[in-house]
């Protein structure tokens, strides 16, 4: 079973698009380079001292294409916490860094292993939380924890289902060379007529 949580809204975001190309476009948008002056990064522990650097920003657009979504996915990302900008501009242009791809990915992958994006919002939340460097860590620790757990049940359910199909392949060698066609006058050949027994789930899902 998937995992369930929170509220059930969702957008459209190119999530049909083949995992393989979403993941090329992404490398691309890791890869590319626009420079802008950029803010300092936080800290996670008021007993450091800040350090500044340039970061890479990309407008929204630029950014929205080079990851492979559209403008209303971000905003709505934003609005629910997901993904902020890293910085707007005095006219209210928002900048997003190249290594936002990355966040993005992660938000689409936990949407694929079935969690809603409350759940995958309480799940990110280690950004800007104030807290010190041993809390801080421990909640990205809990979040990979979390998403490995997830996958390794999505590992399991996909291991079942190939299983299924295994039993499904074997059961059509043997009507293959039955004189019984499926049907609507022998209930599609459920049960068997030669063994009695029920079809496989996946076989009686395409008689």
């Amino acid at each position: 079973m998937r995992a369930r949580s929170g509220s059930s809204q969702r957008v459209p975001n190119g999530r049909n698009a083949p995992r393989e190309a979403r993941q090329a476009t992404l490398a691309r948008a890791l890869t590319s380079r626009t420079n802008f002056p950029g803010p300092t990064p936080p800290s996670h522990s008021s007993r450091e001292t800040p350090v500044t650097q340039s970061v890479e920003l990309l407008k929204i657009g630029d950014f929205a294409k080079l990851a492979g979504t559209n403008l209303r996915t971000l905003r709505y990302y934003e609005e629910l916490g997901l993904l902020t900008p890293a910085k707007r501009s005095d006219g209210g242009f928002r900048y997003y860094r190249r290594t936002d791809v990355n966040r993005l990915a992660m938000i689409h992958d936990l949407q694929e292993l079935g969690l809603h994006l409350d759940r995958i919002r309480e799940l990110m939340s280690t950004h800007d939380t104030g807290e010190e460097r041993k809390q801080f860590f421990r909640r990205v620790r809990q979040a990979l924890e979390e998403q490995d757990r997830l996958l390794a049940a999505r590992i399991v359910e996909l291991q079942q289902q190939r299983e299924r199909i295994a039993t499904a392949t074997d059961k059509v060698h043997e009507c293959e060379t039955c004189k019984h066609v499926p049907n609507l006058e022998n209930n599609f050949c459920d049960p068997c007529a030669i063994t009695g027994q029920i079809l496989p789930s996946k076989l009686s899902a395409l008689f």
